[in-house]
């Protein structure tokens, strides 16, 4: 209703980028009214659920899909003008606070998404449909943003104060325990997908920027989580040294770039095909020594249980937090570490892409034997990839093993590396915010979809397949993807009236 109603107004006022926006609303339109129609028919007895059955008409699914299909045909009937580029600048007080009200609408539409449908369980029937049908709707609803260039200039500004929004975006994801999403249950699953955000992150380093296909990463991730356990005074530990939490951290990082050192060794005699089947190897080997419990430091079938928590002060992270009359759910601390631990992640992986050693990297994924030829050393440049890649990922670890307070071989299969690659290539390989957002779909879909017990991952692996046919440049690509996979089109000038005060504003392809 909504999305029709946007559309009546639209289509009667005159408005840059009008076609590809009706399109957007019409896709949301089609998306919600298909999620709807569809579980209803299968749960309520059939076609006739959503038509007319026992004398009650129902006929609000289709009518609706009818519509929306109806907008999408009509708005691409004429064809489809460019993006408009809106060129607006401002003061720069008023684009921070532009900025600061952008990233608290974010933080609301991050919350809604993840306690959307609530969580899925018997007496919760409908958890998945409510779920699915707003993902539609947010699909939609950014299509349109997206579409009348309004993204794209916030992404602008944003740019322009780099700093700022660095810094707002670091408080409004601190602030979400104070949101719908402050429970202990979504606290766990955003912690979890904090885990492998910052894993995924590292992995770009190797796959995204390096160009080297790793399918054994999440090894690297086990390494630190056991070397975490065996470190912290677990119960289960044969070790029996229990060392502070930061410096448990940083012996897990170095030990897990360490092993990525020798892992990437081969690369000085292998590419490609050959190296991905290297990394296979060594991912099996991992799982193998870890089930067979090899020299006592993995606790085999068993695990390592009894991992205590990271406490600071007396308090330890597992308890509920009370500041003033404000009380924050068990676990809000571990999300703040995640958090922080995410930006420092972050903030590596940005400097290393920017530096010397980052436009190396680049150079050896687009022609190795053209970098060679241009002086770059491939053969250390392509180990310092596994190894910082691998050290980040043992850094994870080891909050991994603090936070689940057990650590088992059965978390670090090779479905989990194929999951990371998914989710670097899904969000858009060599990007940071790619990374983030590939790896919290990846986590989010199949936790929100358990409702779908038979046809979870069909519904997954769909969804995937969409993204890539229409996005297969990722979800957030750089620049250098976005040019390589964008179709061939001349930026056209079109003026605008009232742009910016009586000037124009560009039009580009998109």
């Amino acid at each position: 209703m909504l999305f029709g109603i946007a559309a009546i107004v639209i289509s009667l006022v005159s408005v840059p980028g009008r076609g590809r926006i009706l399109r957007a609303l019409g896709w949301g339109a089609v998306a919600v009214s298909v999620v709807n129609g569809l579980y209803i028919a299968a749960e309520g007895g059939g076609l006739g659920a959503i038509t007319a059955a026992d004398g009650a008409i129902a006929f609000g699914a289709i009518v609706a899909l009818i519509g929306g299909a109806l907008l999408v045909v009509g708005a691409s009937a004429g064809g489809l003008a460019h993006v408009p580029a809106w060129q607006w600048r401002f003061n720069r007080y008023v684009e921070w606070l532009l900025l600061v009200v952008t990233y608290g609408l974010l933080l609301l539409l991050v919350s809604a998404v993840l306690t959307s449908g609530g969580q899925g369980s018997a007496a919760n029937a409908y958890s998945g449909a409510v779920f699915l049908s707003f993902l539609g709707a947010v699909g939609g609803l950014l299509g349109a943003l997206h579409a009348s260039g309004l993204l794209t200039w916030v992404g602008a500004v944003s740019e322009r104060h780099r700093v700022f929004s660095v810094a707002v975006l670091l408080i409004a994801a601190l602030l979400l325990p104070l949101t719908g999403a402050g429970s202990e249950y979504w606290l766990t699953v955003s912690a979890n997908i904090g885990v492998y955000a910052a894993t995924a992150i590292g992995l770009n380093i190797v796959v995204g920027l390096a160009g080297l296909l790793d399918l054994g990463y999440v090894a690297f991730l086990g390494i630190g989580a056991f070397v975490a356990a065996n470190l912290s005074g677990a119960a289960a530990s044969q070790v029996g040294i229990e060392l502070p939490f930061p410096l448990v951290m940083v012996i897990s990082a170095v030990v897990a770039g360490i092993f990525g050192a020798i892992v990437g060794s081969p690369t000085l005699r292998v590419r490609g095909d050959y190296l991905a089947i290297v990394t296979l190897a060594f991912g099996e080997i991992f799982v193998r020594s870890a089930q067979n419990n090899i020299g006592g430091l993995t606790g085999g079938s068993n695990a390592i249980p009894g991992i205590p928590p990271v406490s600071l002060f007396g308090t330890d992270f597992n308890d509920a937090l009370v500041i003033g009359g404000l009380r924050l759910a068990p676990g809000v601390l571990y999300y703040v570490l995640i958090v922080l631990i995410v930006a420092v992640v972050m903030l590596v992986f940005a400097n290393l892409k920017s530096s010397r050693l980052g436009r190396a990297w680049i150079a050896i994924r687009e022609d190795e034997d053209a970098a060679r030829a241009m002086g770059i050393r491939t053969g250390p440049i392509k180990i310092l990839a596994f190894l910082i890649g691998a050290t980040l990922a043992g850094f994870a670890g080891a909050f991994f093993a603090h936070k689940t307070a057990t650590v088992s071989y059965e978390s670090f299969r090779f479905l989990e590396s194929v999951t990371l690659l998914a989710a670097v290539i899904l969000g858009g390989m060599g990007t940071i915010p790619g990374a983030v957002l590939g790896a919290s779909i990846l986590f989010v879909l199949p936790e929100k979809l358990r409702e779908f017990s038979d046809y979870r991952l069909l519904l997954f692996g769909i969804a995937l397949i969409l993204i890539m046919r229409f996005r297969p440049q990722g979800l957030v690509p750089d620049r250098h993807r976005r040019a390589e996979l964008a179709p061939d089109a001349e930026p056209v000038t079109a003026p605008i009236p009232g742009a910016d005060g009586g000037g124009t504003v560009k039009a580009s392809a998109s």
